[in-house]
């Protein structure tokens, strides 16, 4: 059984049957065919706004693509130290926005504390022109230890983003789990909290291979377009993304997945917290579960032939991640092994 990562789940079978009806005949490339617009017009109404969507293969091109929009070259962009934008992203929003400046802040749970961007936007702008201009927040929901942004709080960072000038990108590659979670509308925790630009993410939660950038300020769509071109992300056979995308939001079909998932982590939160000896680390807010675990116990369950991470820089700490391909019988057998392995070494 994997808890390695979503990204390593299957796809949904109503995408994979989404593609194959889409492999059929002709269309229009480059982004003018009839599926393509019919994704769009899914995406304004899921989010109840009218909005510009363009989609990519990769959450890395979509984070970069959107930082780009909002920061020049000599701007600097805030993100928690924890975030794949400064952690994971090889330099990528460094190198599409041809040298913008990265500046990871500390603060809890993986989230941006205000104060904390209040005080290092303040004490860059007191530099003047021998330091990076403040151009953009981005912030991750779901974020990289599995907790969320409520909308209130994303607020909070907007208004300080807004009031030095800056505009607010979400890197959403766990966007569903987060609305799933806290049961408000996708435009509640976006757009009306005063998000900018979103980097939509479908892959980790059932699609094959799709993501996109989502500009609700329409002032920060200029050159978009062009940008996207000249970052080889426009396909030609663009009907084969864009399906994806229609079908993932079709029925709500991302929240019927992502409450699979979400329900799988709140299962094995639930069971590995009861074992004497593990700790649950954080809050289980989406689909990921941090737990400090003697390395015995973690050994013996990879022994077993399930799969997860022990977390970079730690002895015992370890994340399990669940996805909508999570069954409950999985869940219950591995918790069972785990409680079988812990009574034993308690008997020991």
């Amino acid at each position: 059984m994997n808890f390695r990562s979503d990204n390593e789940s299957p796809a949904a079978s109503e995408i994979l049957a989404a593609l194959q009806e889409a492999n059929s005949g002709h269309a229009y490339a480059y982004g003018e065919d009839g599926i393509t617009s019919g994704m769009r017009k899914r995406f304004r109404e899921t989010f109840e706004t009218d909005l510009e969507v363009l989609p990519v293969a990769t959450g890395t091109a979509a984070n970069s693509l959107s930082i780009a929009q909002l920061a020049p070259a000599y701007g600097a962009v805030f993100c928690h130290q924890e975030a794949h934008l400064h952690a994971d992203e090889c330099g990528g929003p460094e190198f599409y926005s041809g040298g913008a400046k990265v500046i990871p802040l500390s603060g809890e749970l993986a989230r941006i504390c205000p104060r904390i961007l209040r005080s290092a936007v303040a004490k860059m702008e007191e530099m003047g022109v021998h330091e990076s201009q403040p151009s953009a927040v981005s912030i991750s929901q779901a974020t990289e230890l599995g907790t969320v942004y409520r909308p209130d709080e994303i607020r909070e960072i907007a208004g300080v983003a807004r009031g030095r000038g800056m505009g607010l990108h979400m890197d959403g590659a766990r966007l569903a789990n987060a609305v799933q979670r806290l049961g408000c509308t996708p435009a509640e925790l976006t757009w009306k909290a005063g998000v900018d630009i979103l980097s939509f993410g479908a892959t980790k939660n059932g699609a094959m291979a799709a993501e996109a950038v989502v500009v609700f300020n329409k002032d920060k769509a200029t050159g978009l377009a062009r940008r996207h071109k000249r970052a080889g992300h426009l396909f030609s056979k663009m009907r084969f993304m864009s399906v994806q995308l229609e079908a993932y939001l079709r029925d709500d079909l991302w929240l019927q997945l992502a409450e699979r998932a979400n329900r799988a982590a709140d299962a094995l939160s639930a069971g590995l917290g009861g074992l004497a000896g593990v700790e649950v680390l954080y809050p289980v807010e989406a689909n990921e579960v941090f737990v400090r675990m003697p390395p015995p116990l973690a050994d013996g369950l990879k022994e077993a032939g399930y799969e997860f991470h022990l977390w970079p820089g730690s002895r015992d700490h370890y994340r399990l991640v669940t996805c909508f391909a999570t069954g409950v019988d999985e869940v219950n057998a591995f918790l069972a092994l785990a409680r079988q392995l812990s009574d034993g070494s308690e008997g020991k």
